[in-house]
Protein backbone atom coordinates (compact mmCIF):
# COMPACT_ATOMS: atom_id res chain seq x y z
CA UNK A 1 0.00 0.00 0.00
CA UNK A 2 2.63 2.18 0.87
CA UNK A 3 4.45 2.12 -2.40
CA UNK A 4 1.50 2.19 -4.32
CA UNK A 5 0.77 5.92 -2.37
CA UNK A 6 4.09 6.65 -3.87
CA UNK A 7 3.69 5.88 -6.64
CA UNK A 8 0.06 7.91 -7.46
CA UNK A 9 1.72 10.67 -5.27
CA UNK A 10 4.40 11.19 -8.17
CA UNK A 11 2.05 10.21 -10.97
CA UNK A 12 -0.16 12.91 -9.99
CA UNK A 13 2.31 15.47 -8.90
CA UNK A 14 1.98 18.83 -10.09
CA UNK A 15 4.80 21.21 -9.82
CA UNK A 16 5.03 23.46 -6.47
CA UNK A 17 4.80 26.79 -7.77
CA UNK A 18 3.47 26.72 -11.19
CA UNK A 19 6.75 24.64 -12.50
CA UNK A 20 9.28 27.18 -11.21
CA UNK A 21 12.30 26.10 -9.92
CA UNK A 22 12.12 25.46 -6.28
CA UNK A 23 12.79 23.60 -3.11
CA UNK A 24 9.36 21.48 -2.69
CA UNK A 25 9.61 20.15 -5.39
CA UNK A 26 13.45 19.44 -4.64
CA UNK A 27 11.54 17.66 -1.58
CA UNK A 28 9.79 15.11 -3.81
CA UNK A 29 13.05 14.86 -6.42
CA UNK A 30 15.11 13.69 -2.92
CA UNK A 31 12.69 11.41 -2.00
CA UNK A 32 12.40 10.03 -5.50
CA UNK A 33 16.23 9.63 -5.80
CA UNK A 34 16.26 7.47 -2.42
CA UNK A 35 13.86 5.32 -3.56
CA UNK A 36 15.46 4.71 -6.72
CA UNK A 37 18.63 4.08 -4.49
CA UNK A 38 17.28 1.90 -2.33
CA UNK A 39 15.24 -0.25 -4.09
CA UNK A 40 16.72 -0.17 -7.63
CA UNK A 41 12.96 -0.08 -9.58
CA UNK A 42 13.62 2.09 -12.27
CA UNK A 43 9.55 3.52 -11.85
CA UNK A 44 11.62 6.04 -9.15
CA UNK A 45 14.37 7.78 -11.51
CA UNK A 46 11.24 7.76 -14.49
CA UNK A 47 9.23 9.71 -12.12
CA UNK A 48 12.28 11.77 -11.18
CA UNK A 49 13.10 12.51 -14.91
CA UNK A 50 9.44 13.59 -15.76
CA UNK A 51 9.23 15.30 -13.24
CA UNK A 52 12.57 17.44 -13.39
CA UNK A 53 13.26 17.56 -17.28
CA UNK A 54 10.73 19.97 -18.11
CA UNK A 55 12.41 22.41 -15.56
CA UNK A 56 15.97 22.02 -16.98
CA UNK A 57 16.54 24.05 -20.49
CA UNK A 58 18.75 24.74 -22.74
CA UNK A 59 21.66 27.07 -22.01
CA UNK A 60 21.46 25.49 -19.68
CA UNK A 61 18.84 27.11 -17.58
CA UNK A 62 16.28 26.23 -14.81
CA UNK A 63 12.41 27.15 -15.37
CA UNK A 64 12.22 30.78 -13.31
CA UNK A 65 15.49 31.33 -12.01
CA UNK A 66 17.38 33.80 -11.45
CA UNK A 67 20.48 33.77 -9.50
CA UNK A 68 20.44 37.46 -8.76
CA UNK A 69 17.62 36.96 -6.73
CA UNK A 70 20.27 34.94 -4.39
CA UNK A 71 17.46 32.93 -2.36
CA UNK A 72 19.17 29.73 -0.51
CA UNK A 73 16.17 27.60 -1.36
CA UNK A 74 16.74 27.62 -4.55
CA UNK A 75 19.88 25.39 -4.70
CA UNK A 76 18.48 22.24 -2.56
CA UNK A 77 16.51 20.71 -5.92
CA UNK A 78 19.83 20.65 -7.37
CA UNK A 79 20.92 17.48 -5.51
CA UNK A 80 18.87 15.91 -7.98
CA UNK A 81 20.86 17.16 -10.64
CA UNK A 82 23.98 15.52 -9.55
CA UNK A 83 22.18 12.13 -9.02
CA UNK A 84 21.15 12.22 -12.55
CA UNK A 85 24.64 13.17 -13.54
CA UNK A 86 25.60 10.44 -11.54
CA UNK A 87 22.85 7.77 -13.27
CA UNK A 88 22.67 9.26 -16.45
CA UNK A 89 25.65 10.41 -17.58
CA UNK A 90 24.18 13.10 -19.68
CA UNK A 91 26.29 16.04 -18.98
CA UNK A 92 22.86 18.67 -19.22
CA UNK A 93 21.97 17.65 -15.67
CA UNK A 94 26.02 18.75 -14.48
CA UNK A 95 25.81 21.91 -16.48
CA UNK A 96 22.41 22.98 -14.86
CA UNK A 97 23.72 22.34 -11.52
CA UNK A 98 26.73 24.79 -12.41
CA UNK A 99 24.42 27.47 -12.03
CA UNK A 100 23.40 26.79 -8.84
CA UNK A 101 26.56 26.36 -7.97
CA UNK A 102 27.46 29.97 -9.53
CA UNK A 103 24.95 31.56 -7.16
CA UNK A 104 27.13 30.17 -4.18
CA UNK A 105 30.37 32.22 -5.75
CA UNK A 106 28.49 35.10 -4.71
CA UNK A 107 25.73 34.44 -2.54
CA UNK A 108 26.09 37.57 -0.09
CA UNK A 109 27.44 36.22 3.77
CA UNK A 110 26.87 37.27 7.15
CA UNK A 111 29.89 39.21 8.56
CA UNK A 112 31.23 35.20 10.01
CA UNK A 113 31.10 33.89 6.74
CA UNK A 114 27.75 31.85 6.80
CA UNK A 115 25.14 32.30 3.43
CA UNK A 116 22.56 34.70 4.14
CA UNK A 117 19.44 32.80 3.83
CA UNK A 118 17.89 34.96 1.26
CA UNK A 119 19.09 38.60 -0.67
CA UNK A 120 15.69 39.95 1.20
CA UNK A 121 16.55 38.31 4.55
CA UNK A 122 19.63 39.98 5.11
CA UNK A 123 22.35 38.98 7.90
CA UNK A 124 19.87 36.06 8.95
CA UNK A 125 20.79 32.50 9.19
CA UNK A 126 18.35 29.96 9.40
CA UNK A 127 18.45 26.37 10.21
CA UNK A 128 16.45 25.30 6.85
CA UNK A 129 19.07 27.25 4.35
CA UNK A 130 21.81 24.88 6.13
CA UNK A 131 20.25 21.64 4.14
CA UNK A 132 19.37 23.49 1.25
CA UNK A 133 22.96 24.87 0.36
CA UNK A 134 25.24 22.53 1.79
CA UNK A 135 24.53 19.05 0.85
CA UNK A 136 24.37 20.65 -2.30
CA UNK A 137 27.86 22.60 -2.28
CA UNK A 138 29.18 19.47 -0.49
CA UNK A 139 28.09 16.76 -3.51
CA UNK A 140 29.14 19.36 -6.06
CA UNK A 141 32.09 20.15 -4.83
CA UNK A 142 33.38 16.67 -4.96
CA UNK A 143 31.73 15.66 -8.19
CA UNK A 144 33.70 18.58 -9.49
CA UNK A 145 36.79 18.10 -7.67
CA UNK A 146 36.80 21.38 -5.89
CA UNK A 147 37.92 20.50 -2.65
CA UNK A 148 37.61 24.14 -1.36
CA UNK A 149 34.00 24.32 -1.91
CA UNK A 150 33.67 20.93 0.38
CA UNK A 151 35.66 22.78 3.13
CA UNK A 152 33.64 26.67 3.09
CA UNK A 153 30.56 24.66 3.44
CA UNK A 154 31.04 22.07 6.12
CA UNK A 155 32.74 25.20 7.89
CA UNK A 156 29.92 27.19 7.07
CA UNK A 157 27.95 24.85 9.34
CA UNK A 158 30.27 24.68 11.80
CA UNK A 159 29.70 28.57 12.32
CA UNK A 160 25.88 28.32 11.78
CA UNK A 161 25.80 25.99 14.35
CA UNK A 162 27.91 28.40 16.80
CA UNK A 163 25.77 31.21 15.94
CA UNK A 164 22.43 29.48 16.48
CA UNK A 165 23.40 27.53 19.81
CA UNK A 166 20.71 27.73 22.51
CA UNK A 167 22.60 26.08 25.70
CA UNK A 168 19.27 26.62 27.55
CA UNK A 169 17.51 24.07 25.81
CA UNK A 170 20.32 21.72 23.96
CA UNK A 171 18.78 22.44 20.13
CA UNK A 172 19.03 25.45 17.74
CA UNK A 173 17.23 28.70 17.01
CA UNK A 174 15.58 28.58 13.94
CA UNK A 175 16.91 31.58 13.04
CA UNK A 176 19.53 34.12 13.96
CA UNK A 177 19.78 37.82 13.43
CA UNK A 178 23.53 38.30 12.99
CA UNK A 179 22.98 42.38 13.17
CA UNK A 180 20.18 41.75 16.13
CA UNK A 181 17.76 44.04 14.10
CA UNK A 182 14.76 42.36 12.82
CA UNK A 183 11.83 42.94 15.60
CA UNK A 184 11.62 38.67 15.90
CA UNK A 185 15.38 38.51 17.70
CA UNK A 186 16.67 38.81 20.98
CA UNK A 187 18.53 41.71 21.37
CA UNK A 188 21.22 39.37 22.56
CA UNK A 189 21.71 36.15 21.00
CA UNK A 190 20.25 37.43 17.86
CA UNK A 191 17.65 34.17 18.11
CA UNK A 192 13.93 33.98 17.54
CA UNK A 193 12.33 32.76 20.42
CA UNK A 194 10.73 29.19 20.06
CA UNK A 195 12.21 26.06 18.35
CA UNK A 196 9.89 24.91 15.36
CA UNK A 197 10.62 21.09 14.88
CA UNK A 198 10.70 21.69 10.85
CA UNK A 199 13.31 23.53 11.25
CA UNK A 200 15.23 20.93 13.05
CA UNK A 201 14.03 18.33 10.54
CA UNK A 202 16.23 20.64 7.58
CA UNK A 203 19.27 20.63 10.40
CA UNK A 204 19.00 16.77 11.51
CA UNK A 205 18.77 15.85 7.39
CA UNK A 206 21.50 18.17 6.61
CA UNK A 207 23.72 16.90 8.77
CA UNK A 208 23.65 13.27 8.25
CA UNK A 209 23.75 13.76 4.68
CA UNK A 210 26.80 15.96 5.21
CA UNK A 211 28.75 12.71 6.88
CA UNK A 212 27.50 10.89 4.30
CA UNK A 213 28.93 13.20 1.79
CA UNK A 214 31.95 14.31 3.23
CA UNK A 215 33.34 11.25 5.25
CA UNK A 216 34.05 10.96 8.67
CA UNK A 217 37.36 13.18 8.68
CA UNK A 218 36.03 16.33 6.93
CA UNK A 219 32.53 15.89 9.19
CA UNK A 220 35.03 15.43 12.53
CA UNK A 221 34.31 19.30 13.21
CA UNK A 222 30.53 18.86 13.19
CA UNK A 223 30.52 15.23 14.38
CA UNK A 224 30.14 16.02 18.35
CA UNK A 225 27.49 18.42 18.02
CA UNK A 226 25.53 16.31 15.55
CA UNK A 227 25.58 13.25 17.92
CA UNK A 228 24.58 15.52 20.39
CA UNK A 229 21.43 16.95 18.22
CA UNK A 230 20.68 13.31 17.33
CA UNK A 231 20.34 12.29 21.13
CA UNK A 232 17.90 15.49 21.81
CA UNK A 233 15.71 14.53 19.64
CA UNK A 234 15.21 10.96 20.49
CA UNK A 235 14.45 11.57 23.11
CA UNK A 236 12.26 14.50 22.56
CA UNK A 237 10.00 12.10 20.91
CA UNK A 238 6.26 12.10 22.67
CA UNK A 239 4.69 8.82 23.58
CA UNK A 240 2.22 8.86 20.69
CA UNK A 241 5.32 7.98 18.63
CA UNK A 242 5.86 11.50 17.09
CA UNK A 243 7.18 15.20 17.14
CA UNK A 244 5.79 18.06 18.22
CA UNK A 245 5.25 21.22 15.81
CA UNK A 246 7.15 23.37 18.58
CA UNK A 247 9.75 20.25 19.77
CA UNK A 248 10.26 21.03 23.20
CA UNK A 249 6.57 22.12 24.60
CA UNK A 250 4.74 19.50 25.32
CA UNK A 251 3.15 22.10 28.09
CA UNK A 252 1.84 24.07 25.35
CA UNK A 253 -1.73 24.27 24.59
CA UNK A 254 -3.07 23.31 21.50
CA UNK A 255 0.72 21.97 20.34
CA UNK A 256 0.60 18.52 17.76
CA UNK A 257 2.34 16.21 16.75
CA UNK A 258 3.52 17.23 13.07
CA UNK A 259 3.72 14.81 10.10
CA UNK A 260 6.68 16.90 8.30
CA UNK A 261 9.04 17.21 10.78
CA UNK A 262 8.40 13.79 12.27
CA UNK A 263 9.22 11.96 8.97
CA UNK A 264 12.39 14.31 8.57
CA UNK A 265 13.69 13.14 12.55
CA UNK A 266 12.78 9.63 11.21
CA UNK A 267 14.93 9.61 8.57
CA UNK A 268 18.00 11.00 10.24
CA UNK A 269 17.76 9.11 12.84
CA UNK A 270 17.73 5.43 11.05
CA UNK A 271 20.43 7.15 8.82
CA UNK A 272 22.52 8.06 12.02
CA UNK A 273 22.14 4.79 13.05
CA UNK A 274 23.63 3.53 9.91
CA UNK A 275 26.44 6.48 10.47
CA UNK A 276 27.00 5.31 14.04
CA UNK A 277 26.20 9.00 14.99
CA UNK A 278 23.26 7.54 17.03
CA UNK A 279 22.90 4.57 19.03
CA UNK A 280 18.90 4.67 20.37
CA UNK A 281 16.10 2.04 19.67
CA UNK A 282 14.51 2.88 16.32
CA UNK A 283 12.96 -0.38 16.08
CA UNK A 284 9.33 -0.01 14.97
CA UNK A 285 9.48 3.41 14.29
CA UNK A 286 9.08 3.65 10.61
CA UNK A 287 6.36 1.71 10.51
CA UNK A 288 4.66 4.10 13.44
CA UNK A 289 5.39 6.74 11.29
CA UNK A 290 3.26 5.72 8.25
CA UNK A 291 0.16 4.51 10.62
CA UNK A 292 0.07 7.76 12.38
CA UNK A 293 0.73 10.45 9.64
CA UNK A 294 -1.03 8.27 6.57
CA UNK A 295 -4.60 8.06 7.18
CA UNK A 296 -7.65 7.18 4.85
CA UNK A 297 -8.88 10.24 2.47
CA UNK A 298 -11.96 10.98 0.01
CA UNK A 299 -9.74 9.09 -2.76
CA UNK A 300 -7.18 6.81 -1.03
CA UNK A 301 -4.46 7.71 1.79
CA UNK A 302 -2.69 10.44 2.65
CA UNK A 303 -0.33 12.35 4.75
CA UNK A 304 -2.09 14.57 7.33
CA UNK A 305 -0.96 16.71 9.53
CA UNK A 306 1.82 18.60 7.66
CA UNK A 307 2.47 22.33 8.45
CA UNK A 308 1.98 24.34 5.41
CA UNK A 309 4.53 27.07 5.91
CA UNK A 310 6.49 28.73 8.73
CA UNK A 311 9.08 31.37 8.69
CA UNK A 312 10.05 35.02 10.40
CA UNK A 313 9.32 38.77 9.48
CA UNK A 314 6.73 39.82 7.22
CA UNK A 315 5.01 37.53 4.75
CA UNK A 316 1.54 37.58 3.56
CA UNK A 317 0.83 41.26 5.42
CA UNK A 318 0.95 39.61 8.94
CA UNK A 319 4.23 39.59 10.94
CA UNK A 320 5.96 36.28 12.05
CA UNK A 321 7.29 36.36 14.97
CA UNK A 322 9.02 32.83 15.73
CA UNK A 323 7.41 32.36 18.96
CA UNK A 324 6.05 28.88 20.40
CA UNK A 325 2.60 30.51 20.12
CA UNK A 326 3.29 31.67 16.66
CA UNK A 327 3.87 28.29 15.12
CA UNK A 328 0.68 27.11 16.31
CA UNK A 329 -1.13 29.09 13.87
CA UNK A 330 0.46 28.22 11.02
CA UNK A 331 -2.28 26.25 8.39
CA UNK A 332 -1.82 22.07 8.82
CA UNK A 333 -2.10 20.68 5.37
CA UNK A 334 -2.59 17.03 3.32
CA UNK A 335 -0.32 15.59 0.98
CA UNK A 336 2.27 18.64 0.65
CA UNK A 337 5.94 17.96 -0.69
CA UNK A 338 7.40 19.32 2.50
CA UNK A 339 5.72 16.08 3.98
CA UNK A 340 5.28 13.63 1.45
CA UNK A 341 9.27 14.03 0.44
CA UNK A 342 11.08 13.29 3.69
CA UNK A 343 8.19 10.24 4.01
CA UNK A 344 9.51 8.68 1.25
CA UNK A 345 13.24 9.36 2.66
CA UNK A 346 12.25 8.05 5.75
CA UNK A 347 10.85 4.57 4.12
CA UNK A 348 14.15 4.69 1.47
CA UNK A 349 16.43 4.47 5.05
CA UNK A 350 14.42 2.22 6.09
CA UNK A 351 14.37 -0.05 3.53
CA UNK A 352 18.45 -0.19 3.28
CA UNK A 353 18.85 -0.59 7.02
CA UNK A 354 16.28 -3.90 6.81
CA UNK A 355 18.56 -5.02 3.82
CA UNK A 356 21.80 -4.19 6.24
CA UNK A 357 20.23 -6.40 8.79
CA UNK A 358 19.56 -9.06 6.46
CA UNK A 359 23.19 -9.46 5.57
CA UNK A 360 24.15 -9.35 9.10
CA UNK A 361 22.07 -12.05 9.87
CA UNK A 362 23.35 -14.28 6.77
CA UNK A 363 26.80 -14.03 7.81
CA UNK A 364 26.33 -14.47 11.14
Amino acid sequence: MLMEYFDAFARDYRAYKGGAWCYEDGCVYRGLELLHRATGDHVWLDHLLRLISPQVGPGPSLAGYSQSEYNIDHVMAGRALLYLDEVTGDPRWLDAAGLLAGQLETHPRTRSGVWWHKLRYPWQVWLDGLYMGAPFAVGYGLRTGDAAMVEDALKQVDTALEMTWVPETGLYAHAVDEVRKQPWADAVTGHNPAHWARALGWLGMALVDLRDLAGPARFAPLEARATDLLSRIGALRQEGGLWLQVVDRPDLPGNYEEASASAMFTYALLRARALGLWTGDAEGLPDLLVRRVLRDGPDGPRMEDICQVAGLGMFEGRFRDGSAEYYLTEARVPDDAKGVGPLMMAVAENLLAEEAGARERVRA
